[in-house]
Formats: structure tokens, sequence, C-alpha cells
């Protein structure tokens, strides 16, 4: 069991799935973890050097069993992305408090769980790598507002980690995707073909993110040639927190500059 221990969450599909790939292509051993247990064993099924375990990151008391299982097995954790999440797609006059919390449970307590459970490890190690995966809707108003508060947390959290534990070798730090192809779209796609076209058009690359743009970006920020990086957030975006051309082109007037209210 020789390489880097990696803890992927949410691994039971789409951009965990595809992360927890290209760790143990780079030489990892990785945990495809999942609540949902037969996902993970699936996914591990197909990725050499990995190890599938089922846990809630919403129970603090499963997230401590699993890693002190896995440091048992093969020593501390030395990469440690947290990537499980939920979106609930309900308006914010619909919200309920049940499904409030819930999005906030998973995405922000469950990487609270995951990051105090693997840093008295790294500390002991002298070091370790955490990536956290935020979200466009933590730095924009894109719908999903607890979902978005969640992730903007989750950005706050990234930073306090990279400050308070940097004089321990221990760097962390964020990936905020734009909209991505993962299986939850192509339930949306379902009942409304033209969405993925749609919010395409919104990207200035003009294309959707795949989870492999997700995943490249988690393992550059994961590995040496980011030493010297740590509490940063970093848009895989397609350019869409860049700025908006649709936007722009809607209000110009046919080639027209448009100039602000007492400028000449």
């Amino acid at each position: 069991m020789a390489g880097r221990v990696s803890v992927i969450t949410g691994a039971g599909s789409g951009i965990g799935a595809v992360i927890a790939a290209r760790a143990a292509a780079a030489g990892d051993l990785v945990v495809v973890a999942d609540i949902d247990g037969d996902a993970a064993a699936r996914v591990s099924a197909t990725i050499a050097g990995s190890r599938p375990v089922t846990v809630d990151v919403t129970v603090r008391e499963q997230v401590s069993a699993m890693i002190e299982q896995v440091e048992r097995a093969a020593g501390p954790v030395g990469l440690l992305v947290n990537n499980a999440a939920v979106a609930s797609d309900v308006p914010f006059d619909s919200l309920s408090e049940q499904i409030w919390r819930r999005d906030i449970a998973v995405s922000l307590d469950g990487a609270f769980h995951t990051i105090s459970a693997v840093l008295p490890g790294m500390i002991a190690a002298g070091g370790g790598a955490i990536v956290n995966i935020a979200s466009v809707n933590g730095l924009t108003y894109v719908g999903n507002e607890a979902y978005s508060a969640a992730k903007a947390g989750l950005i706050s959290l990234t930073r306090s980690i990279a400050v308070r534990y940097g004089r321990h070798g221990i760097r962390c730090n964020a990936v905020a995707p734009g909209t991505v192809a993962t299986p939850i779209w192509e339930e949306r796609m379902a009942v409304d073909p033209d969405v993925i076209t749609r919010a395409a058009k919104w990207y200035p690359l003009g294309r959707i993110g795949r989870p492999e743009d997700v995943a490249a970006a988690v393992l550059f920020l994961a590995g040496d040639d980011a030493s010297w990086i740590s509490g940063v957030t970093l848009p895989v975006d397609g350019g869409l927190l860049a700025g908006r051309l649709q936007m722009a082109d809607e209000i110009a007037i046919a080639g027209t500059p448009v100039v602000p209210d007492g400028d000449t």
C-alpha cells in the first residue's frame, strides 16, 4: 500500500469518481468514500489501488471511524478532497428548514468533520493537502440559496484552515466549478433537453464543464507543483466569473457604446 493516502468524499459518481481515478493514476492509494456504498464499490472496482468506504459525512462519528480505519491500514491521510454535496433546487420562499439544514450539513458540516478527522495525522506527518470542491455559487448568485450559502462557507473555511495550519506544512485550497456535466444534469435533461444548450451560452468558452476539468485542477492543487499555493479558491468555470457577454450584448444599443450618465 505504497504512495500517498487520498480520501475522496462523494466519489461514488461524477466529479468525485473522476478525481479518485486521477489520484490513483498518479500513484495514490485512494479511498472512494460515499454515502451510497454500492456506488462507491462500483467506482472502486474500476480503479486499481482504491478501496470503497460507506460513510455519511454529516455524522461525525462515522467520519472519525473511517479515518481511524484508513490510518491503521495505510498511514496518515496525505490528501483529502471534500467533494460530497447536496443541492436542493427549491426557491427560497419554499425552502424549509429541513432542506436548508441538509444542504449545509453535507457541503459544510461534512467538510468540518473530515478536516477535523485528518488534521492530527497530517500534523504528525509534517504536512498534507486538502482540496475543497466549492462552487461558483459561493462567489456569485446563480440560484440554490442553501447550497450557495454552504459553498460560501466552505470557501471561508478553506482560507481559515490554510492560515491556521500552514505552519504544520498543511495546504488547503478550493476549486469553484461552474456547470459540470454529471449524472445530476442527465436527470435534468430528461425533462428539459435544452437546458445544457441554454447554460452553455453564458460561458465565454462556449461549453459547460466536464468532470475531468475539475479533476485536473484538484490534482494540480494537491501536487508538488502547487507547493507554495494555499488558501486560494480557483474558479474552474469556463470564464463565467470573468463576466457575462450575453448580458453586455443585451444591454448594448445596436453597436453604440453604452455611456454612463454624466460621462461624455
